[in-house]
This record gives structure tokens, C-alpha cells and sequence, in this order.
């Protein structure tokens, strides 16, 4: 299987400047390289044929027959492998010279893409030599190099879902660049064959437009250029090579090199297409643009060359971590803020366990009362002790509440539970799910009752990998009046609370830096001999971070278990094995079938990242779709 995977290269070359021959030599040890390393996809600079730098001499008969010659040795190189690639060369058609990419596959020329912006500004002076490829309406038949083919703008279908587009440089750096419109029309891989001379800040410049292109079209960008071997004359080039993928830089080469160098990656084109299928801004194939269908063989994908993130809720960076929670954070008490604003709010009515979820919604109160200008004092915390209540966890609860300065009010449940176990005649002792839930509904009774009584706003404290997992009592802790944690998974929490720890007072940190370190629980079993927390949540339903994981591939792009098996394999290979791995997939897709029905009516509460389970948003789902086909 290739799991939707397609391995790409860009390659810089050691060449020679108007010397066709030795130059088709370094592109054919470039192809040896990446059959090597099972690439279907090769890009080469612009110009790699001849080299950028010919200047005058691209007016050349000698060298326009050389080109053809070696670009003709290429070709014939080719047969039999199961690769494309794609080299730049000048090609003369009728009375016009055009820089163009040629696409190669098994003997063959597919098609021919000449550029369409010719620079001809400041260091640059093309128009001399090329005209642009946009006088092509339409695409016209060349024969070049003993083969039959097209010229003119067009995408390639490479099968497995992968549609190339081809542009050449300064087609980038225009505002309406030429993969725009070929990404609208179906392309999710662009190649550009460049080459951009160095100057000072250039390559930060460069990087950027090619991550941002790479986001706004939903593609793979791969791009090429010349290397340090072009002409000196009054510029230096260097060689640089990037492969981006929807924003995100997977790969960047080493510049400057006197050597050929290539950078390789495994393209998600799967995630591509699932995430341009969500949106309506891309149309299918049309037929305004030449079309070619490449037959390549997409053989199983062992995605070596593809970086598999296992927190893909979490920046990589501190910076970026602290960036992104500051944001969420702002996002959830504004949302609550606008709320207790709408509906005139005297406050906020809470449940404080001393657990993380709670810890947060407390927190995110306090913020949307400071926005609000209204005292904490009009927060109403509840703590309610129950059989599994144990000391760390109401202690930190008590102090976390004074600390902030809010409203302690504690009720415990105890007694009302015990007297409800009679009522329903349920045996105490039997400590099963109904001894659980009733727990979690007296506790919710009581704070939409308290709200009631105060005229406050109760806010729930659930969050997203709960809500996913199922792992909440049906109308108990479900339920609220505005669910500020709705889309914030558990591994996040965590830095949220963190966040929050580390810019309030000494008091205050040190109270969350010790709810940070308490394990994960509901708290509805009774503790151990030792009275510490007996019922760890990971240890029923399995690791969040296993849970997180699977929740934003499958939610966000819809992977089947076997490509989400195989991308934990990777991303967890020093943590996991693959049978434990294996285990708690199946247990979380078994899950998150069955518990739609939790989600399918739950409150209001603030989206905060791409992947959210509202009912009214981002996910519809039918609460009794069968799971048999999905495990």
C-alpha cells in the first residue's frame, strides 16, 4: 500500500553553461539517484539542459540541436523506469524561442509547458530572448526529439490521485501566478523550475512564498533551482530546493553546493484531495486547460521520507505553543464573554473538581469576567466531594478558587447519591456504571440548579478527545449552558493550563503546576488505601495522545485504520508498539461510532482549531452508523 503517499524529489545540478552534453549526464545521474530511493517525481532546475545563463547564445542553432540532441538521450534513458521527470530547455516553435519544461515518463515526452511570465526588469532581461507561453489559447502538437507531443499550458494526471501543474520562475512571483489557476482546475502538485538568483534576504523571501503558495492552492509545491555552476558574471545563483506542503515546509536543501544535491519527500496526496473536497473553491478538471494522464505505478510507500507529527494539535516551537494558546485562550473567553453579555449574565456558575478540564473552564472564566469588568467574586465555584473524591484533588480545587477569588460554595453528593441508590434500588456496593453516572448527573442537577437560583450562566468543563471518546455521562457532565473546553483536546489542556500558570502569581502557578501533575480522572470510583486516585482514565479508555492523534487524521482528512496504524507506527515508534497501538485504534474508532449520539446534541461552545465535533458545524454524523467497515 502506498497510503495515499506519492515520493517526490527536487535536485539542484552540477553543470556546465551552453553544453547540452554534459549537462543531460548530470540529469540522468540525478534520475539513477532517485530510482534508487523509488521517486516517481523528479524536478530539475529551469533551463537544465542548456543552463540559465546562455544568454545571447540561446539564439544558437548548435546549441538549439545539442539541446534536442541530449534532451532526446534523456528520453531513451527513461524507458522502462517508472518515473517522471521533468528537465527546462529552450525550444524554438515556428518563429518564437520559449523556456519550457518538458515532462518525461518511459520513453516519452508527455507534454511541453512554456513559461508565462518573462521577466525583463532590473538583473533579468528574458523578453531578449523567450516570448511568453501565454499566446498559447490552447495547446499546439510539437514534434521534438522523435516524439509526438503538445505544448502549451497543462496538467498531467499521474494516477493515485495526483495531478501536476508546471510553472517556470518568475510564474511565482506575479500576483496571480499561472498554479492558481491550475490548482483550481485540479492540480494538487506544483513544480516550479527556477532560477533565482541569491541577494540578501531573498531566501527568507523565497521560502515564505513558496509555503504560503503552497497554502492558499491546497498542493505539494516542489521547486528547483540553479546552482552555483550557472554563470558569475553579475549574479550568483545557489542551488536552493524546497518541497512544501499546504503551508507547512516539509524539506529544504542545502544552498550553495558544488555538488548535485536533492532533497525527497512523500507527498500526502490523499490529505490533499480530503481536505479540497471539504472545500467548494475547487472545481474539477476542466477542459480550459490541456489534460494528460501519466500511468505511473505508485508502489507501496514505506513513507521514509515523511515526517508524521504525534501531536498534531501542538506547535512545534515554544514560541508558536505559547502564541497558539494565548490565542485560544483569548478565543474561549471572548466567546464566554459574548455570552454572558447576550443573555445578561449575572455570572458564571462552575464545577471545580481539582482536575485539568475544570482547572481551565475556571480559568476561562476569570478571563471573560476581567473582559466584562465584573469582579471574580460573581464566579460561583462548586466543588462536590463524591465516593472518589480524594484530598489532592479537593484541596487544590479549595485553593485554586480562593487564590482566584471566587465564590466557594461546596456541596457534597454523597448523601443525595445514596439516598438516589435507594430510590432506584440500586445496590451501593455494586460499583458499575450506574453507581458512575450518578454520580456525574447529581453533580450537574445541582450546578444548573445553583445557576438558576443565581441567575448565572453554568459552563461546562468537557472537552474535545471527552466528546470524541464518548467519555462523559450522558445529561450529567454532557450537559451545560455554553461548553467553553468544547474543541480544545486533552493533549492541549495541558499547555493551556501551562500557559495560563505562567503568567499569574506565585500562589496561583504553584496550585496549577500541581493540578498539571495529577492524573487524569473522573473521580467516581472510590480511591485506594493509600487515597490516591484509583480510576485513571487512560487506563480504561487508553493514552490521549494515541486518541488525539487518531481523532484530528480521521476527523480532519477521513485516513482508514490501516494508513492511521501505519502513520502511529511511525510517529510513535519509541512509545508504542504496534500490537498496543493497534489495540487502542480500534478501541477509539469503536468509540467514536457509538458515542455520536452524545454529540449530537451538545450545547454551544467556541470552535478554536480546524478540527471540531459540533453538530452544527464541522461534523454531521448519524448516531447509528455502523463501525464494522471502519475497524
Amino acid at each position: 500500500m502506498n497510503y495515499g503517499m506519492f515520493r517526490v524529489a527536487s535536485t539542484s545540478l552540477k553543470l556546465k553553461v551552453a553544453n547540452p552534453a554534459y549537462n543531460k549526464n548530470e540529469i540522468k545521474s540525478a534520475i539513477d539517484n532517485a530510482l534508487k530511493k523509488h521517486i516517481r517525481l523528479l524536478v530539475t532546475p529551469e533551463l537544465s539542459i542548456t543552463g540559465y545563463t546562455c544568454a545571447d547564445l540561446f539564439f544558437s542553432a548548435d546549441l538549439q540541436k545539442e539541446a534536442e540532441a541530449a534532451l532526446r538521450d534523456i528520453v531513451e534513458y527513461t524507458v522502462g523506469e517508472n518515473i517522471v521527470v521533468i528537465v527546462g530547455m529552450p525550444i524554438k516553435f515556428y518563429n518564437s524561442l520559449y523556456n519550457c519544461a518538458v515532462v518525461i515518463f518511459n520513453g516519452s515526452i508527455m507534454g511541453i509547458v512554456p513559461k508565462i511570465n518573462i521577466p525583463n526588469y532590473s538583473e533579468f532581461y528574458e523578453k531578449r530572448w523567450f516570448a511568453s507561453g501565454d499566446e498559447f489559447k490552447s495547446c499546439q502538437p510539437i514534434y521534438i526529439a522523435g516524439c509526438e507531443t503538445k505544448i502549451g499550458n497543462q496538467i498531467f494526471d499521474l494516477g493515485s490521485g495526483a495531478v501536476l501543474g508546471i510553472e517556470i520562475c518568475e510564474d511565482l512571483w506575479v500576483s496571480t501566478p499561472p498554479s492558481s489557476e491550475l490548482c483550481r482546475h485540479g492540480a494538487n502538485i506544483i513544480v516550479n523550475l527556477s532560477a533565482s538568483d541569491e541577494y540578501v534576504a531573498k531566501a527568507k523571501y523565497r521560502y515564505d512564498l513558496i509555503a504560503n503558495q503552497s497554502a492558499r492552492c491546497i498542493c505539494s509545491y516542489i521547486y528547483a533551482s540553479a546552482g552555483v555552476c550557472e554563470s558569475t558574471t553579475d549574479l550568483v545563483f545557489s542551488g536552493a530546493t524546497l518541497i512544501a506542503e499546504n503551508g507547512t515546509m516539509l524539506c529544504c536543501g542545502k544552498r550553495f553546493s558544488r555538488e548535485n544535491e536533492m532533497i525527497v519527500a512523500d507527498i500526502d496526496i490523499e490529505k490533499l484531495n480530503s481536505i479540497r473536497s471539504k472545500d467548494t473553491s475547487f472545481n474539477n478538471l476542466s477542459t480550459e486547460i490541456g489534460f494528460s494522464r501519466i500511468n505511473v505505478h505508485n508502489n507501496e510507500n514505506d513513507l521514509r521520507y515523511r515526517y508524521i507529527d504525534a501531536y498534531p494539535f501542538i506547535p512545534s516551537s515554544n514560541d508558536e505553543i505559547e502564541e497558539r494558546c494565548e490565542e485560544i485562550f483569548a478565543i474561549q473567553a471572548s466567546g464566554l464573554a459574548k455570552r454572558l453579555e447576550h443573555i445578561g449574565s449575572a455570572g458564571c456558575v462552575v464545577g471545580i473538581s481539582g482536575g485539568l478540564d475544570s482547572t481551565l473552564a475556571l480559568l476561562v472564566c476569570v478571563e471573560a469576567m476581567r473582559l466584562l469588568g465584573k469582579p471574580t467574586e460573581n464566579i460561583l465555584g462548586i466543588t462536590m466531594p463524591g465516593f472518589g473524591t480524594t484530598d489532592r484533588t479537593y484541596n487544590n480545587a479549595i485553593m485554586l478558587m480562593k487564590s482566584l477569588g471566587v465564590t466557594i460554595k461546596e456541596i457534597s453528593i454523597k448523601d443525595a447519591c445514596l439516598q438516589h441508590f435507594d430510590d432506584i434500588g440500586h445496590d451501593e456496593k455494586i460499583k458499575d456504571i450506574t453507581y458512575e453516572n450518578t454520580q456525574a448527573r447529581e453533580r450537574t442537577q445541582i450546578l444548573f440548579d445553583m445557576a438558576n437560583k443565581h441567575n448565572c450562566l453554568l459552563v461546562g468543563t468537557g472537552d474535545l478527545s471527552e466528546l470524541a471518546m464518548g467519555w462523559c455521562t450522558y445529561n450529567g457532565d454532557h450537559m451545560s449552558m455554553y461548553a467553553v473546553n468544547c474543541s480544545v483536546p486533552k493533549t492541549l489542556v495541558r499547555y493551556l493550563v501551562d500557559y495560563v500558570s505562567e503568567i499569574s502569581d506565585d500562589n496561583t502557578k504553584g496550585i496549577l503546576k500541581d493540578i498539571l501533575d495529577t492524573p487524569v480522572s473522573p473521580e467516581l470510583l472510590p480511591p485506594d488505601r493509600n487515597g490516591e486516585i484509583a480510576q485513571k482514565t487512560e487506563d480504561n479508555i487508553g493514552p490521549y495522545e494515541l486518541h488525539d492523534f487518531f481523532l484530528y487524521n480521521f476527523v480532519r482528512f477521513g485516513f482508514s485504520k490501516e494508513k492511521l496504524l501505519v502513520m502511529a507506527e511511525k510517529a510513535f515508534k519509541d512509545v508504542y508498539d504496534k500490537k498496543t497501538i493497534d489495540k487502542w485504534l480500534k478501541v477509539f474508532l469503536k468509540r467514536f461510532f457509538i458515542s455520536q449520539f452524545k454529540r449530537s446534541c451538545i450545547p454551544d461552545g467556541p470552535k478554536v482549531g480546524s478540527v471540531s465535533l459540533s453538530p452544527r458545524g464541522d461534523w454531521r454524523m448519524p448516531s447509528d452508523a455502523d463501525f464494522t467497515s471502519f475497524i
